[in-house]
């Protein structure tokens, strides 16, 4: 009985059941990210952001970004406005010479033209030394290697690599 009012008082947590509320994580937060557009919904999620706020940033349309998180296959010419979006390049740098020209090739979106410019090279030739018909001789591979150690310290173009 509450004194001041005469009236009865009844019990708050009589007939109260507590039901503990948790809420299992994202899939795409919890699962290892494969291909770049798994790293992109990932950090958008992360992010708090919406497919249109992500095209916007990166001057393409949703459908596009929405292509990209469920089929994975990004243009070249995105792929390092992507990873300037992601803050990192989660793309592992290789060991072998021409794969590691290939990397250099794909994280900076550059076509076999505008590789060629840049290194002085028939892109023939590139294409020829990348998809494995040709191995440079090892003059040419001298070459290449100064060239994407320049890359590496002057250019600043190639992004680092974070383990994730």
């Amino acid at each position: 009985m509450d004194p001041f009012t005469n009236n009865f008082k009844l019990d708050q947590t009589a007939g109260k059941i507590e039901i503990p509320l948790t809420i299992p994580p994202l899939e795409e937060l919890t699962r290892e990210p494969i291909t770049l557009g798994d790293y992109l919904r990932r950090r958008r999620i992360e992010l708090g952001l919406f497919q249109k706020d992500v095209a916007a940033k990166l001057g393409v349309t949703t459908s596009t970004v929405w292509n990209w998180e469920n089929r994975g296959s990004i243009d070249l010419r995105f792929i390092p406005r992507v990873i300037e979006f992601l803050g990192y390049n989660p793309i592992p740098q290789p060991d072998d010479l021409l794969e590691q020209l290939a990397w250099y090739k794909q994280v900076n979106g550059l076509p076999l033209e505008q590789l060629g410019v840049e290194m002085g090279r028939d892109p023939e030739q590139l294409a020829d030394w990348l998809s494995g018909r040709h191995e440079p001789c090892r003059r040419n591979r001298e070459k290449i290697e100064i060239f994407l150690a320049n890359c590496a310290e002057i250019s600043g173009r190639v992004q680092p690599t974070r383990n994730v």
